[in-house]
């Protein structure tokens, strides 16, 4: 008989056990051992079947189980302890508030689609969704007071499993926010709290807004599953990344113009400082520097949209994800249009100012299109990649919105991604190290991160090191199997066809992983490239390897599919599946087990289309060593002494398919040749003591570098400080000020022009100086408003210029009859070798974030450099 109503009762717990409640609903439990070992001995068996909820644990635990914990004074002892040291985190000075800058931002809002924070809350599908997870978690031990705001999906992102035949199947199970560890935010009556959009046709869009506690950070996660909509309007928060354009593009209304509502709401109700930054991470929430405009136009500042636009710019951060155009929610503009026009959901826009700021204005743009990466890259004074080679990527992908200027100097910078490592590091490299150093310290060291602290890594005995790698290895063996039975009853086989199961995988065996999403471009199967080469590494008698990979493909991707169906396939040989196996339903809590039990971490995507590829860096926290090709955090960090590369084919191969096997070829080889021999070849300990020491530099070399507690204090010093600053520097005269400055020098900017070139006589020698005189036509302008620069440095082949250094020029005369100002300046020739310099005009201003920030810039022409001769050598 099917419930025509579900709902979930809570337990009363007894006096002496309410702070399992509190200690349940913040999330801190998800990474902090002590609280997870208190609700694992509520109920041992109970924690284990729920997967580590303490949610879910408690909703399940008998009376009589809680009155004998209410009467164990050793448990209600401990209870206190773990509470106690709750609140000492909660209230404490951490690293921000002792950071002794007085110009940091008093709150940061955070918007993303999806946010990784633990299996218990599934509200993730990928690398961006934890990165946003340990983008909070690391700020909560940092203390840096962020607000997380993202949607609650009520099927969250889909389970997979799979058919007989390998087909990936897609299962949406429906989650109710009374069973996870969330709260309704509530106004002081009691009454929930709705945020309301408008939309067009009369109807509107309703929120309500659910908190849930990631330590410090309050995260805001906003469900239109309300009485108050509509039934279309019900199901806007249905699914992450699911539905049609109309769908997309309502969950990012609501997540920017809707978030930014619930943020002033949380503000108005709990007292918590207003944001002075906002950080957008990807285009997808782009849609709140929308929403603070229209706030600036109707609060009575007095603010037209563009002074609003520049407030809004000087405090937003956006970062970008994504390495490829296809990977860019781009939207109809009549579709735009029709949902943020005049009658709809920003009165007091102009909606032809909104369609500007999403329009592909540049060479090969889609002029019908509304492009949230160009949105939220206009809407934002500070943009960042996140790894220093995606970063270059960005800029490039970008370039065409600041036509003239070289791709290095478009203003998208880099903060490479960092993981939580309380969340992702196994308990028992966790208590090696508290060995060595203390708990304290090592607690520390994962967290901040300190060098000098992950060098008492060099100090454990190689024996130690080796028997951590083991257990883990063993451990990660269990969970496979496990899984495995368990995926193959799904796919209809019955427990007697299983036996082969018990066998599958070696606690011995050298161990690879490989778990990821699954687009073509990182290349699931490029392992299968030369099947019987595989096998034989499988197979070999001495020195064989196994294989544990993980992933989901998107559930309209049915080419993702079809790779994954060829791996399972593979998998399902009779003749190795003991020894590769694909695991179904990849997400956090298998993640945790892949992590820390592989011995190599495989990453072979088509460079450079990773952005950052973090799941390496969770394995190298747990001693694992990464096999990669050199792309995202890989390229700038990888040093032989704790990994290997992949070489790649890039403008060698002449096809896709050479391309693959030249590139899987070099997987093989180093397997054969380098990986295997060094992980079984013992030395005199009869400790494979060169692999040891492998495991040892990457975790005292990589270990501080890859922490997101390093990411959160480059993103504060690097991003937050200085938007921080910009925005209290535009109060409404300033910001009016420079508006007014760019609309006057757009205006103007056609009849600025650089005419003629000459420099003075002098040897071409190192240490000579050069005296440039330029004459350059500034026509409504005045020398002010502009800066007039020589570039200069090395040339190459092209007669390119090579990290130029920059010297301003400065006025001697003018303006002449004509109108053209005369500016002279020295030209140093302080490097030796093919030397060059050009000049050119940009407009300045005290208040602009860079020299590119508006996209303007005056060189000379092919006629002019003829008659100057610029180039020289």
């Amino acid at each position: 008989m099917k419930a025509i109503r579900r709902f979930t009762v809570r337990p009363v717990l007894p006096e002496p056990l309410r702070a399992l409640g509190e200690l349940s609903r913040n999330l801190r439990w998800s990474w902090h051992p002590e609280t997870r070992e208190l609700f694992e001995s509520v109920d041992p068996e109970g924690w284990r079947a729920t997967g580590g909820d303490p949610v879910r644990l408690l909703g399940g635990v008998s009376s009589e189980r809680l009155a004998a914990l209410a009467a164990d004074r050793r448990f209600v002892r401990r209870l206190g302890s773990v509470a106690g040291d709750l609140q000492d985190y909660l209230s404490g000075p951490r690293w921000y508030q002792q950071a002794g800058h007085h110009d940091l931002p008093a709150a940061i809002a955070y918007f993303s689609p999806e946010f990784g924070i633990t299996a218990a809350l599934p509200q993730y599908s990928g690398g961006l969704g934890i990165l946003a997870g340990d983008h909070l978690k690391a700020a909560s031990d940092l203390g840096v007071p962020l607000i997380g705001v993202g949607l609650l999906y009520r099927h969250g992102y889909f389970r997979q499993s799979l058919s007989r035949d390998g087909w990936q199947q897609e299962h949406y199970p429906v989650l109710d926010p009374n069973e996870l560890p969330l709260n309704r935010l509530q106004e002081e009556s009691g009454a929930p709290c709705l945020v309301r959009l408008a939309l067009p046709g009369g109807r509107s869009l309703y929120a309500s807004v659910w908190l849930a506690r990631v330590g410090r950070v309050p995260l805001l996660l906003l469900d239109s599953d309300v009485d108050e909509n509509a039934p279309g309007e019900r199901d806007v928060t249905d699914r992450l990344y699911g539905g049609g354009s109309e769908h997309r593009l309502l969950q990012e209304m609501l997540l920017g113009i809707g978030g930014v509502r619930a943020v002033r709401t949380y503000c108005r109700l709990t007292g918590h400082p207003a944001p002075e930054v906002f950080h957008t991470n990807e285009g997808h929430a782009g849609f709140l520097g929308l929403e603070r405009i229209r706030e600036l136009i109707t609060d009575g500042a007095d603010l037209g949209f563009a002074a609003a636009l520049e407030t809004v710019r000087a405090g937003t951060v956006f970062t970008t994800h994504t390495p490829v155009p296809a990977g860019i929610d781009r939207f109809d503009r009549e579709l735009v249009a029709r949902h943020l026009g005049d009658d709809a959901e920003l009165p007091g826009i102009d909606v032809g100012e909104v369609l500007r700021l999403g329009h592909e204005s540049y060479p090969g743009g889609e002029p019908n299109l509304f492009n949230m990466a160009v949105m939220g890259l206009r809407l934002a004074q500070r943009a960042n990649g996140v790894s220093t080679l995606h970063g270059g990527v960005s800029r490039g992908m970008f370039n065409g919105l600041w036509p003239g200027f070289d791709p290095a100097e478009v203003p998208i910078g880099s903060v490479t991604n960092g993981v939580h490592a309380p969340t992702w590091v196994a308990p028992e490299v966790f208590r090696l190290g508290a060995r060595q150093i203390g708990a304290q310290r090592t607690e520390d060291a994962l967290t901040v991160g300190t060098g000098e602290r992950w060098d008492a890594v060099a100090a454990i005995p190689d024996a130690d090191i080796w028997e951590l790698r083991r257990v883990l290895r063993e451990q990660l063996v269990e969970e496979v199997r496990a899984r495995l039975r368990a995926s193959w009853r799904q796919r209809g086989a019955g427990e007697a066809e299983l036996g082969w199961i018990d066998g599958v995988l070696d606690p011995d065996v050298l161990t690879i992983g490989f778990a990821r999403r699954v687009p073509s471009y990182k290349r699931l199967t490029l392992m299968l490239n030369d099947r019987d080469r595989l096998m034989e590494l499988l197979l070999h008698p001495e020195r064989p390897v196994q294989i544990v990979v993980a992933g989901k493909a998107h559930p309209a991707d049915d080419g993702g599919k079809r790779l994954i169906q060829e791996l399972v396939r593979f998998a399902d040989d009779p003749r190795v599946r003991h020894r590769v196996v694909f695991l179904p339903d990849y997400g956090m809590a298998m993640a945790q087990k892949l992590y820390t039990g592989c011995d190599v971490w495989l990453n072979n995507p088509l460079r450079p289309l990773e952005a950052c590829g973090t799941s390496g860096m969770k394995a190298a926290l747990n001693g694992c060593l990464n096999l990669s090709v050199l792309d995202g955090w890989w390229d700038e960090w990888y040093e032989p002494d704790f990994g290997w590369a992949i070489p790649t084919a890039d403008g060698t191969a002449t096809s896709e398919a050479r391309r693959d096997e030249l590139e899987a070829g070099a997987i093989y080889e180093l397997l054969e040749e380098r990986i295997t021999p060094r992980f079984y070849d013992k030395g005199r300990s009869g400790l494979p003591d060169r692999w040891i020491e492998m495991v040892r530099q990457t975790l005292v070399n990589l270990g501080p570098k890859v922490l997101a507690g390093r990411m959160l204090r480059e993103y504060v010093e690097k991003l937050y400080a200085p938007a921080a600053r910009a925005h209290r520097t535009l109060d409404p005269p300033t910001a009016r000020e420079l508006a007014a400055f760019k609309q006057r020098v757009r205006g103007a900017w056609h009849q600025v022009a650089v005419e003629h070139v000459e420099a003075g006589d002098s040897s071409a020698e190192l240490g000579a100086t050069i005296g440039l005189r330029v004459r350059v036509r500034l026509g409504e302008l005045a020398p002010d408003d502009v800066e007039v620069q020589a570039a200069s440095g090395r040339v190459d082949t092209g007669d390119v210029i090579t990290d130029p250094e920059m010297v301003p020029l400065k006025p001697a005369s003018g303006p002449d009859a004509d109108g053209r100002w005369l500016y002279e300046g020295p030209l140093a020739l302080d490097r030796t070798g093919p030397f060059g310099y050009t000049v050119r005009i940009l407009p300045a201003h005290r208040l602009l974030a860079a020299p590119a920030e508006m996209g303007l810039v005056a060189a000379p022409t092919e006629s002019t450099s003829e008659e100057s001769g610029l180039i020289m050598r």
